[in-house]
């Protein structure tokens, strides 16, 4: 099996248990609930670099990238540095993330946070604005034209924005209705683990101009950043890069700062 369909398989588990302990009705009558978003897609935008710099403990490619880091100085950190968005794993199993990482950090930052998570159904989307999340990730691979239609319309009537996640220029036919904002490509593929940039250049002019693009995973250089921008990239979504330094604020400020200084 597949490590994506191993993914997907064991969360369908876990929220089936989730929502048998809390309600949707429970998850709608926390404070964070009601509180107004901030927008991803504008701070992308508004942002000299554009990047969204993520807390990441381990992943299934990597099982250790970073144990040591806590997750409030990070993200404190992070902010001063001046990432566009924080990028925040709730996946447990997978990858060592948990809500309670979002509510932590919810009150000490002022950028939107993005719950990175594999989301399959409607109670997680609910759940993400219960704990303060400022957007989701739907990932296109994983889900059907009417899930995402179905999912996307859910997470804007409660105020949430929608990064939209594509591999290839035919998950792009599952885009419908007006309730993305944010479609980024991920140079990962989810079947080898193999990274390439490539992927990024190539299905730009295939995405419509109507949302912002931003490019994923294995961007570990400037010259990526730089080379990205040209082919009109608004925004870059940097994980592993920085959480496998012993101080992952000073080299997103190093970084970030170079990249600023280059455009």
């Amino acid at each position: 099996m597949k490590i994506l369909d191993k993914i997907v398989r064991d969360k369908k588990l876990e929220v089936d248990k989730l929502s048998s302990n809390s309600s949707i009705k429970e998850l709608e009558s926390t404070s964070l609930f009601s509180r107004q978003c901030i927008s991803l897609k504008d701070s992308i935008l508004n942002s000299s670099g554009g990047i969204i710099c993520e807390f990441k403990r381990r992943s299934p490619s990597n099982n250790n990238i970073n144990y040591k880091s806590n997750i409030s100085e990070v993200v404190k950190g992070y902010q001063k540095a001046g990432a566009a968005g924080l990028s925040i794993l709730t996946n447990k199993q997978y990858f060592d993330g948990d809500i309670q990482d979002i509510l932590e950090i919810r009150d000490i930052t002022s950028i939107p946070i993005l719950r990175k998570e594999f989301i399959i159904s409607e109670y997680q989307i609910i759940e993400a604005k219960s704990i303060g999340s400022d957007a989701i990730l739907l990932i296109a691979s994983i889900l059907s034209k009417e899930e995402i239609k179905n999912y996307s319309s859910l997470a804007k009537n409660i105020g949430l924005e929608v990064l939209f996640e594509i591999h290839d220029a035919e998950e792009l036919e599952k885009i419908s209705g007006e309730n993305i904002d944010i479609i980024g490509v991920n140079n990962r593929n989810l079947d080898t683990l193999e990274i390439d940039l490539q992927n990024s250049v190539d299905l730009y002019n295939k995405i419509p101009n109507s949302f912002v693009k931003i490019s994923e995973s294995g961007i570990s250089e400037v010259e990526s950043i730089l080379k990205l921008r040209e082919v009109g990239y608004q925004g870059f979504l940097i994980g592993e890069n920085f959480m496998r330094t012993d101080d992952p604020f000073v080299s997103a400020y190093n970084f970030i700062k170079e990249v600023e200084n280059e455009i």
